[in-house]
């Protein structure tokens, strides 16, 4: 019984040298340590042996099991830190490598986007950036601007009124005049901003966006306004374009006109499939602003001489150019703020 415990030590011993992982290193503990296996079964029979058998018996397997035990303890230890130490290599992530997919990190709305290009091309031409106040007084919104007091603007329908004397700016124009009352000519300045009516529908919104030019100095005329426009709409729209001016009528200017970009969306009023091109209505022209020489009635509220200083202005809006340049068939959608849509530019 004694050599067959040491055949079972032995044969133990190699099996437990020979397992590569702990899965297989299990198996050998059940094959020879197990409640069925050899080993243990001798152990629960050393009762049965002859007197004489029972006590060498027992001591010689009861040692063996011992040494299986320790033995399948210290090479468990050693096959598991080695599988954790290859599950450590392979599931390494290289945290320098990108997310799949990046995440979204946002961007300037189009209106946004729209005014900053019309600003840059201007500070490219020399103009200055300024800005004022959206509350204003009925005096530089509509007093100081040469309008008459039955004008229409002025109506409650028109204009949204806070008190008697003030008014939701109804355009950027008042900082004509205030930017005179703070220097002397020469001035060229440009001013963005928000700007209240009381309209809303597929064109208009109460709130929407506009943008003032004004330029002041000695022997300026209609034909530096021309220039002037002309390099911002090619800027703008791109280098083929030209520009239209025609006759009209603002308060405060004088003469006015209404400024007209050839269209860049058709080639002599027609589509490539030979329909008409419902962005011009076939004309090849848009109207995308106003513009004339500042009124001298204008520059007299701020005591300019007007024997030596002329000058021109001009306003756009800039949901206008976003509309037209972008192809967005409905005002409203620029504030609907869905994600799919303002996605797209």
């Amino acid at each position: 019984m004694i050599e067959r415990i040491e055949e079972l030590l032995a044969a133990g011993r190699a099996a437990i040298e020979q397992a590569r992982d702990t899965a297989a290193l299990e198996e050998v503990r059940i094959e020879y340590l197990g409640r069925k296996a050899e080993l243990p079964n001798i152990l629960r029979g050393v009762a049965e042996l002859p007197p004489e058998q029972r006590g060498p018996t027992g001591r010689a397997a009861n040692e063996a099991r011992k040494a299986l035990e320790t033995e399948i303890d210290a090479r468990s230890s050693k096959l598991a830190a080695a599988e954790l130490e290859q599950r450590l290599i392979d599931d390494k992530i290289d945290v320098t490598l990108p997310g799949d997919p990046q995440p979204s990190i946002g961007r300037l709305h189009l209106l946004t986007q729209t005014r900053r290009e019309i600003e840059d091309v201007f500070l490219g031409l020399g103009f200055q950036v300024k800005e004022g106040p959206e509350l204003e007084t009925v005096y530089y919104n509509f007093d100081a601007l040469n309008h008459d007091p039955t004008h229409p603007a002025r109506l409650e329908t028109d204009t949204f009124y806070i008190g008697e004397d003030l008014v939701l700016r109804t355009h950027t124009s008042p900082m004509q005049v205030r930017a005179m009352l703070a220097q002397p000519p020469p001035i060229h300045i440009i001013v963005p901003g928000r700007v209240y009516r009381p309209d809303s529908d597929a064109t208009h919104t109460p709130q929407f966006h506009q943008i003032e030019g004004l330029a002041i100095d000695e022997d300026i005329t209609l034909a530096d306004l021309k220039g002037t426009l002309l390099a911002a709409v090619k800027a703008i729209f791109g280098d083929e374009r030209e520009i239209r001016l025609r006759p009209h009528f603002f308060p405060f200017t004088e003469p006015s006109v209404e400024v007209d970009v050839s269209c860049f969306n058709c080639t002599q009023g027609l589509l490539e499939d030979g329909s008409r091109c419902n962005l011009c209505k076939g004309t090849t022209w848009i109207e995308i602003l106003g513009a004339g020489m500042v009124d001298p009635n204008v520059l007299g509220h701020v005591d300019y001489d007007t024997e030596r200083y002329q000058g021109f202005a001009f306003g756009m809006g800039i949901e206008r150019i976003a509309m037209l340049k972008h192809g967005v068939p409905d005002l409203r959608l620029l504030y609907d703020n869905d994600i799919r849509f303002l996605e797209q530019f």
